[in-house]
């Protein structure tokens, strides 16, 4: 398995920074609001992934974040701004992790 830091570097490059960083230009006001929304979302969520006391923590909320209806509903508003989702990296980060089951 991969250790803590490893985890939360892939999370950090593949998902969170890229939402962090976009950018609300020439994104209407609805989209805009929304980007903010799930900027604001995402950074709580990066907070919490980087306070777990292990790799076996992030892998554990990680698998049950993929089946929260709060993750679902925000996740739905990212694809809609065609931004990176934790789902859409989940056979990447399960391989890294060195846990294939789910």
């Amino acid at each position: 398995m991969a250790n803590k830091q490893e985890l939360l570097h892939f999370l950090d490059q593949h998902v969170f920074n890229p939402i962090l960083k976009a950018s609300p230009k020439g994104k209407g006001d609805a989209d805009e609001r929304k980007l903010k929304d799930v900027q604001d979302k995402t950074r709580s969520e990066q907070e919490r992934f980087h306070h777990y006391s292990s790799a076996r923590e992030i892998v554990d909320n990680y698998k049950s974040d993929l089946h929260s209806k709060t993750a679902h509903r925000v996740n739905k508003e990212l694809e809609a701004l065609n931004l990176p989702t934790l789902p859409s990296v989940r056979e990447e980060f399960l391989k890294l992790a060195g846990d294939q089951s789910d």
